[in-house]
């Protein structure tokens, strides 16, 4: 792993702190399942989520999209979780006794049946990664395991922060701008990682706009 993805790391776990430092656990969580509830209906009439029996949270952290589906099985992923259930006294997995959580980067996940302890490959009806996709190492290969870890006809769904301005994209390149990003790409270069591996996108909702960033959501469609 490069240096610049550990120093992201470091700085995405205290920012967790304090970010809860002050906060009220029930109440935060609460305004957390609201938030996620309010994108899910922003993207409800692309996103089949009655019918998915399988999901994933990949880059999970600590206060996921896996909080809003108590009833379904939900894999969540993160390479912080042990750090975050040791420092960060709001998390606790015990809190989520549906959700199967594995410590462990996006790009080492490879998806395998809880019933199965060796090679037994399946895919998820729907694959979230949400703000997670530019904090990991290696891109390509977080997209790769991103869509191989969906089924075929399944849907992958991304949120973002893309450039809005080729200046500070170049420049956020060359010098960490964007301490707990290491990667900086605009719309159409998040679209192209989806498109180019087998994927369609059906929607994109601007969730937030800014200055240098727009925050997007992107549902795909895997075929």
């Amino acid at each position: 792993m490069s240096i610049r993805w550990q120093i992201a790391q470091w700085f995405e776990l205290k920012w967790w702190q304090r970010y809860f430092s002050g906060k009220d656990k029930a109440a935060y969580y609460e305004w957390k399942r609201q938030y996620w509830r309010g994108l899910l209906d922003q993207i409800a009439d692309v996103l089949p989520l009655g019918e998915a029996r399988t999901m994933a949270d990949l880059g999970c952290g600590p206060a996921g999209i896996f909080t809003v589906f108590p009833d379904k099985e939900v894999t969540a992923v993160d390479p912080l979780l042990g750090s975050y259930e040791q420092l960060l006294p709001f998390f606790d997995r015990k809190d989520y006794p549906y959700t199967r959580f594995i410590n462990q980067s996006l790009e080492d996940f490879t998806p395998k049946s809880p019933e199965e302890d060796l090679n037994s490959q399946i895919g998820f009806d729907i694959t979230f990664c949400m703000n997670a996709i530019n904090h990991v190492a290696d891109i390509d290969l977080a997209y790769d395991r991103l869509v191989s870890a969906t089924r075929d006809g399944g849907h992958v769904v991304v949120s973002i922060d893309a450039h809005n301005h080729s200046f500070f994209r170049w420049l956020f390149r060359l010098i960490p701008g964007d301490i707990l990003h290491p990667h900086q790409y605009d719309l159409s270069e998040y679209e192209r990682f989806l498109t180019t591996r087998g994927c369609t996108i059906e929607k994109t909702v601007l969730v937030k706009k800014e200055f240098f960033f727009n925050h997007y959501v992107q549902v795909a469609k895997k075929y």
